[in-house]
């Protein structure tokens, strides 16, 4: 009998030397048949590019595929976000965590969201310890109620996912863990929530186009015409330009042209003054 097609993805990381040294394409498979099963192939794309920028091993699985509902685009599409174990992965890598405390939780409480009751932990609290450069160790704090964090069973369903249904206080310790993570670590985690923060919730909005606009044109403003009595008003001075050397022809037609708008029979006069003696 064949092996199961996940051993057959994990023999081939290892016989690669590791997941990063694989080719991307191989590397996509092995995850596309292992870790995120049923991922569309963009989707995996994007956590392998995520990897390999922050050099993590993807086989780790250090992001998740979440699908959330776009608001905007009234349509469900995948977002790639950090997990908790991420989190905790660069919080140690940074030498300075001193700690991460037990989860202390609220009173109980009871819920009537989307037609059931729920019975669930008011709140959670979580600290994390960090060594600070003198020495000393500082605590950051993060309390995060029940109602703020649960997943919804859909977009028009305010009652629980089967999974903040089944483990209320499991999944909120993560989501004050990962809070008190940003606080104390935030040169390393960021400002992006976890997955398992966002699963089951909504985007607000969609993305924002910040590409840079460009200003609108402004409106030139027609050039006056150079009628006949102008230019002989000014003929004696504009020919001596050229006479003299100080400016050719086309050079003062050209200056003129950002003032007025001279006819052809007035261009080839002044083209004329240029010649004259010759």
């Amino acid at each position: 009998m064949n092996a199961p097609t996940s051993q057959r993805a994990l023999a081939a990381v290892e016989s690669a030397g590791g997941a990063l040294a694989m080719t991307e394409d191989d590397l996509i498979d092995v995850l596309q048949s292992s870790l995120y099963p049923g991922a569309a192939l963009n989707s995996i794309k994007l956590v392998v590019s995520y990897c390999r920028a922050g050099g993590l091993d993807p086989m780790q699985k250090p992001v998740h595929i979440v699908p959330m509902w776009d608001k905007t685009a009234k349509q469900m599409r995948d977002v790639i976000m950090p997990g908790i174990g991420l989190y905790r992965t660069q919080a140690a890598r940074s030498s300075a965590l001193a700690g991460i405390g037990d989860p202390e939780f609220g009173p109980m409480i009871d819920l009537q969201l989307g037609g059931i009751q729920v019975h669930v932990p008011e709140w959670c609290r979580v600290v994390v310890k960090r060594q600070m450069p003198n020495g000393a160790i500082a605590d950051y704090v993060a309390k995060e109620y029940w109602i703020e964090n649960y997943a919804t069973a859909g977009k028009d369903n305010e009652a629980p996912n089967t999974m903040w249904k089944k483990r209320p206080r499991g999944q909120l310790a993560k989501c004050a863990e990962a809070q008190a993570l940003r606080k104390a670590f935030p040169e390393m985690t960021g400002s992006a929530p976890t997955a398992d923060e966002m699963e089951g919730k909504h985007l607000e909005a969609g993305e924002v186009d910040i590409t840079p606009k460009a200003a609108p044109p402004k409106a030139i403003a027609a050039l006056p015409e150079c009628t006949a009595e102008k230019f002989a008003e000014n003929e004696v001075a504009w020919r001596q330009l050229v006479v003299s050397g100080k400016k050719t022809a086309s050079a003062l037609i050209a200056m003129l042209s950002t003032k007025t708008v001279l006819t052809e029979d007035q261009k080839l006069q002044i083209d004329a003054w240029q010649h004259e003696g010759e």
